[in-house]
């Protein structure tokens, strides 16, 4: 295709989350992922708390993590 050009940030991935297979979009992936624009957790399998520390771009942060620990991701533990 003659004529189209990709964003200076497209990281060449396809735009999904690489933790849980969700959809991110491009601007997610500029703010919260790592340095090639990649999303290692989203806000489907991570918490904003988790989001905002760093762990979208692959960082350990010391927020507990809603898969292992339950009632953390906005509601109650499931029975």
């Amino acid at each position: 295709m003659v004529g189209v050009t990709a964003a200076p940030w497209s990281s060449g991935d396809r735009p999904m989350c690489r933790h849980c297979g969700a959809h991110v979009t491009d601007r997610f992936r500029r703010v919260f992922g790592d340095d090639r624009d990649r999303a290692h957790r989203c806000g489907e399998c991570d918490s904003y708390a988790r989001l905002s520390r760093g762990s979208a771009a692959g960082v350990d942060v010391a927020v507990p993590d809603p898969e292992t620990s339950p009632g953390r991701h906005g509601g109650e533990a499931d029975a």
